[in-house]
């Protein structure tokens, strides 16, 4: 069940995208409804395989893989909400083919990391990071597709993509609003860390830490230029963007050291 589960999901993931990508191109025999109904059914295939591929008899199995497909998962997850009530259904055509890509690495690609049971002020940590991650991505893809826009409406573009999103003021509104959400997430992760982890600063988490703190400063930083100083478009943009990439580096590049000289 978990393989065929799995390869159903993959394989909606993928319809999914090509349904929105058809839409963005002009087709208007396929409906929004439609292209979302094919996401959810993909999403809740997938929360199948999450389940079983996170519970192991002996534990919780949050190696590289495991863990990417969570938050690829989650992403999808907000997405597929949040496509009901803001129009951001754009954001499938990258979002869900990673969440293919993730959800299958997880059940065919090479174990990394061991299965452990975890304390629950520790899941707590885990739980509000992996949300962090997850909001940061989402808004990175709205930062990617507000770059899009704001470029083809500097060079007179008003059909295709343009033509598909809400104003630039809108978009920015929303980016905005991620990363307000994304930042109490990461700083309650910060400070769980903190409290629940036993040596945060431990040489095999030293750089997890540092880059997330990197991170954390970076978009604290651009906040306070949207509120003080008025920042927009491309210049949000950037800082999102790399403020995206520490903090993966940060989590993903960490996690693969560890799974793979630590063991888990």
């Amino acid at each position: 069940m978990l393989l065929i589960s799995t390869l159903l999901a993959v394989l909606l993931y993928l319809v999914a995208a090509t349904l929105q990508w058809t839409v963005l191109k002009g087709n208007k025999r396929t409906s929004g409804f439609a292209v979302r109904a094919v996401a959810t059914t993909a999403v809740v295939l997938h929360t199948f395989s999450i389940y079983h591929t996170l519970h192991q008899p002996n534990g919780i199995n949050l190696g590289f893989f495991a863990a990417g497909s969570l938050i690829a998962w989650l992403v999808a997850v907000i997405v597929t909400l949040s496509s009901l009530r803001q129009k951001i259904d754009n954001l499938f055509i990258g979002v869900l083919p990673m969440a293919a890509l993730a959800a299958g690495l997880a059940v065919w690609g090479p174990e990394l990391g061991e299965p452990h049971l975890y304390r629950g002020g520790l899941i707590f940590h885990i739980l509000l990071s992996i949300l962090a991650y997850s909001m940061f991505t989402v808004a990175t893809f709205q930062a990617i597709l507000l770059s899009r826009q704001d470029q083809a409406l500097k060079q007179h573009h008003t059909r295709g993509l343009v033509a598909s999103l809400p104003p630039l003021q809108t978009m920015e509104r929303l980016l905005f609003e991620m990363l307000w959400i994304a930042m109490g997430l990461l700083s309650a992760s910060l400070i769980t860390g903190f409290l629940f982890v036993d040596d945060l600063l431990a040489q095999h988490l030293v750089h997890k830490t540092a880059l997330s703190i990197i991170a954390w400063l970076l978009y604290a930083v651009l906040l306070w230029g949207r509120l003080m100083r008025g920042w927009r478009s491309q210049r949000a943009v950037r800082w999102t963007i790399s403020g995206f990439v520490i903090l993966m580096l940060g989590f993903f590049g960490s996690k693969l050291v560890i799974d793979l000289i630590y063991g888990g």
